[in-house]
């Protein structure tokens, strides 16, 4: 298996890498960086006027499978990943059943082998059927492959439980991934709590309910030392409150999501169930808390939260429509327009958010391009204008509120160890 990258521009945060070369791939790493490589028997790739960056790694995907396969299915989840530029994605446990024990973490694994796309890396759930009682076995999930425990889609409401949690993952060196909501506070709330909310006479959720979680969980990760990882943050409060932490030495980092710094939450006035999420779209202040919160590094990576649903689920009144949105394949688009284009991250440091910061948390070799890495590649041409089409979806599911939407800069080519699994050429 030899690949040849042809005349690439590579940008990689690690290094601080900013320059055009050829990059030669053999047996799934790369071999060597340099011009004019010549090499014999190897499959070439022509970048020319494309940029070559590390694969991007999403902390935050929903698969569905098991259970949910009309969703999703592993096998279709990685096929939209690839075409987003993700070689790594590390999906939630709010499967059926819960990923809550070593058999369905095997079973992930196993699928996966099967897809032969991407790395998928199961997060185990924190407590046994995201009941938020009874803690999960956290060292047979650990040995089992596990990368991370978090009871995404529900807070854990009890204080004592999370503590636990956080010192049984402290003991097996596992993240902790906070979905930080308290339900007591969320209740029955469909968007946003504000002016939008009151005018559409929909119940809202208050940014309280986001705050006063994320207070708790950084003040047990102070307290247990544990490494603690903050979901989707949608507040200025948290984002305050997480750069606060940082500063003070608490093991915190947190992630945002492409569709909460584009919009806000008047883009429920139509109704439109695909703007439906948890937490919901919030107000301009929170969108520039985020932008901000990037750039100065508070915000460390970017994730997707690529939580698909079927259609017909999608298609009721906006108080009984689930929440997510669809995000593996529109994340890069989103990021260039509202970030890159609009001069609020440098392609550098979009690459450190994507790639090299969630591989950082994750403690994954991952997340840069250097002779001897794994070679995930995502090849971008940051200039092509495209328009987001329902019918273009590789994913099971097309419940984004982006169709329609002119972007600007499009993933190319994903390579995944050192192999081809997504070509826009064909």
């Amino acid at each position: 298996m030899r690949l040849l990258i042809k005349n690439a521009s590579i940008i990689d945060a690690r290094s601080k890498r900013d320059e055009k070369a050829d990059i030669l791939i053999v047996d799934g790493k790369i071999s060597s960086i340099d011009s004019g490589i010549a090499a014999k028997d190897a499959e070439v790739y022509d970048a020319k006027g494309m940029l070559a960056v590390p694969g991007f790694i999403d902390m935050h995907t929903h698969l569905r499978e098991p259970g949910f396969e009309y969703k999703e299915t592993i096998l279709s989840g990685t096929q939209a990943a690839a075409r987003g530029g993700f070689t790594t994605i590390c999906c939630m446990p709010n499967t059926n059943p819960v990923a809550d024990n070593q058999g369905v973490i095997e079973f992930i694994i196993s699928q996966n082998r099967k897809a032969g796309l991407i790395s998928v890396l199961p997060i185990g759930a924190i407590t046994k059927a995201q009941q938020g009682k009874e803690l999960s076995e956290i060292g047979d999930l650990k040995s089992a492959g596990a990368v991370a425990l978090s009871d995404d889609g529900k807070g854990v409401m009890n204080a004592e439980v999370m503590r636990r949690a956080m010192e049984y993952a402290s003991m097996v060196d596992l993240l902790v991934i906070s979905h930080c909501e308290d339900t007591n506070l969320a209740a029955g709330g469909v968007m946003h709590e504000g002016y939008v909310s009151t005018v559409l006479g929909l119940k809202g959720i208050p940014r309280i309910a986001e705050i006063a979680m994320a207070a708790r969980d950084i003040e047990i990760a102070r307290f247990t030392g544990t490494r603690l990882h903050i979901a989707h943050v949608s507040c200025k409060e948290t984002v305050e409150l997480v750069r606060r932490a940082k500063k003070e030495g608490v093991r915190v980092s947190c992630e945002c999501c492409p569709h909460h710094f584009t919009l806000t939450d008047e883009a429920v006035k139509d109704y439109d169930t695909n703007t439906k999420v948890n937490p919901p779209l919030r107000e301009p202040d929170d969108l520039r808390a985020l932008k901000d919160g990037l750039k100065d590094g508070t915000i460390d990576c970017i994730a997707t939260d690529h939580a698909p649903h079927a259609e017909a689920e999608k298609d009721v009144e906006f108080d009984n429509a689930p929440f997510g949105i669809t995000g593996l394949e529109t994340a890069l688009g989103l990021v260039m327009n509202e970030l890159v284009c609009k001069g609020e991250l440098t392609l550098m440091e979009m690459v450190e958010r994507m790639s090299f910061n969630p591989a950082r948390i994750l403690n994954l070799d991952k997340g840069y391009i250097a002779e001897g890495a794994d070679a995930d590649i995502t090849i971008i041409d940051p200039n092509k204008k495209w328009v987001v089409e329902k019918e273009a979806f590789l994913s099971k599911s097309h419940n984004s509120p982006f169709i329609g939407m002119n972007l600007t800069g499009k993933v190319i080519a994903t390579v995944a160890a050192g192999r081809i699994v997504y070509n826009a050429a064909g």
